[in-house]
């Protein structure tokens, strides 16, 4: 967390922490737990969730680069109206990630139209990251179901389940996140004006006065958003009824070879997101190719370079979890969590946790559930709690205490908008304590309703 937070890369240092800690507990392991385990889960998550990660960073550079996202976002600005900028930039975010473009491309995207607006309603621009960030990094994020952001994805194989896991409680947790967080920004807004605040004077990564001309029509630019959606729901349905519940086949022509086995509904879900991702990206292409023609070597090339560096650094925080859990002193945290009765709250409080200490959503979830995903099963059966909505509670709890000052996509949100912490953390904050509070309430309401 530490080295996190001073910006060191949590590639190099999450092996360092955790065969430091096998050192201390037995040195003739270190090596073995090295090769065996820590790599051994890094390649197995890449293998499962690299080419999420590559898809959806490709999709919404595309969006960006054939000015679909642009189109988009004036469009929603229009129809809800500049003096409604806060809940209009809102809904840009959420309208970009719920249709799979990720999260750290929708704050570039978002930007330079939240400068505009605030600029031109007084509105200070130190509530522009936590405006962003109510859009794109809470209630699409990992609530709403049926969103494609990793998030929603990493808990299918762990538990059986698709990415529409329990649409009624995911539904009620984004609805509860949206309302209080434009509550919340609302209050500082009008608290800002009262105080005779405006926009500011001394800015840092102003971007130009954004430019209306020459924009794609909002109903074209929908179209690949659309087609995620639904093409990820169709594929849902169809992958489990193609193949059997095991599928086997031999990698080889020539020669002996082991055949290569798969349980189906460890992956499907997986595969209908990657589908889903791959048909949106085509889409943008056959509608847009003029625009993207000439960008697209140049464009796609950071794309990609940040899908790697997000991939590789979940990964390795995977592989530390992995062998953090594998050691003696783990069992004294597992056991303080079996004090906590209820399943769901142990789940929640499990995943918020560690996506608090690693700073990352991703990494934490993956953490939690590679150590403790049997318990979580064994103790949900035991009480009668279906698979969806251990699904749920995993993936919202994830998005609470994730957000602390040394979580990426906060930093990359402050870097991006030339402001600092000391400025704008406070109000991001609120919203985690917010995203947080709504795991709870949504385990209340399925406890007091049944919902599922």
């Amino acid at each position: 967390m530490l080295a996190a937070y001073r910006g060191y890369s949590v590639i190099l240092f999450a092996p360092v922490a955790a065969l430091g800690a096998v050192l201390l507990t037995d040195p003739s392991l270190v090596a073995p737990m090295f090769t065996g385990l820590f790599m051994e889960k890094l390649a197995g998550f890449l293998k499962l969730y690299f080419p999420v990660f590559l898809l959806g960073a490709i999709f919404g550079k595309l969006m960006e680069l054939s000015g679909f996202a642009k189109a988009i976002a004036a469009r929603v600005i229009a129809l809800l109206g500049r003096q409604r900028s806060v809940l209009s930039i809102v809904a840009v975010g959420a309208l970009l990630t719920y249709g799979g473009v990720s999260l750290f491309v929708a704050v570039f995207a978002v930007y330079p139209f939240a400068a505009e607006l605030f600029r031109q309603s007084s509105i200070p621009k130190r509530l522009i990251p936590a405006t962003i960030a109510l859009g794109a990094f809470t209630f699409t994020m990992d609530a709403l179901p049926g969103t494609p952001q990793i998030q929603n994805v990493i808990p299918v194989p762990f538990f059986r389940t698709s990415i529409y896991a329990a649409p009624w409680l995911g539904a009620a947790g984004g609805l509860f996140v949206l309302v209080a967080g434009l509550i919340y920004l609302d209050w500082r807004r009008r608290q800002a004006a009262a105080n005779g605040e405006g926009y500011g004077d001394i800015l840092l990564n102003e971007p130009e006065p954004f430019r209306h001309d020459k924009l794609p029509a909002a109903l074209v630019a929908l179209v690949p958003l659309l087609l995620v959606g639904i093409t990820n729901k169709a594929f849902t349905s169809i992958f489990p009824r193609l193949y059997d519940a095991h599928h086997s086949f031999v990698p080889a022509v020539m020669g002996a070879s082991e055949p290569v086995k798969q349980e189906v509904a460890k992956v499907a879900a997986i595969w209908s997101i990657e589908g889903a991702l791959l048909i949106g990206c085509l889409s943008v292409l056959v509608l847009a190719w003029r625009q993207v023609r000439e960008k697209w070597s140049e464009g796609t090339r950071p794309a990609i370079a940040g899908a790697l560096l997000a991939s590789m650094n979940t990964a390795s925080e995977y592989g530390f979890g992995a062998v953090i859990a594998a050691l003696p002193g783990f069992l004294v945290v597992t056991d303080a969590l079996r004090a906590i009765p209820n399943p769901l709250v142990n789940e929640a409080v499990t995943v918020t946790a560690l996506a608090g200490i690693t700073g990352s959503a991703s990494g934490g979830l993956s953490i939690a559930l590679a150590a403790l995903s049997g318990a979580f099963i064994e103790h949900a059966e035991a009480a009668g709690i279906p698979m969806e909505v251990l699904h749920r509670v995993a993936s919202m709890a994830s998005g609470g205490m994730d957000t602390l000052p040394h979580n990426g996509a906060v930093i990359t949100l402050l870097a991006v908008t030339g402001l600092t912490h000391r400025q704008s953390y406070r109000d991001i904050f609120a919203l985690t304590l917010i995203k947080t509070l709504a795991v709870f309430v949504v385990i209340a309401l399925y406890h007091f309703t049944g919902l599922v």
